[in-house]
């Protein structure tokens, strides 16, 4: 299961970089800093049973509760 939720979260930090159009270096970076990888892993078991358009979404706006700007 760690390897399946390191892939999905992976994925994730990809999707989000092309949605906002930055590097997936710099997304990984962004959603570390407002601490969206950290609720992707805690909350695996139900974002992986959500298309990727809605989790991207979902840590968008979690990203910018906690003062991101993207």
């Amino acid at each position: 299961m760690f390897t399946d939720k390191v892939q999905y979260i992976v994925a994730l930090i990809s999707e989000f970089a092309n949605k906002y159009g930055i590097a997936d270096v710099q997304a990984a970076k962004y959603l570390s800093r407002y601490g969206a990888i950290d609720l992707c892993d805690k909350h695996y078991d139900y974002l992986h049973t959500q298309s990727f358009a809605s989790s991207v979404s979902e840590i968008a706006a979690f990203c910018k509760r906690n003062g991101g700007e993207l």
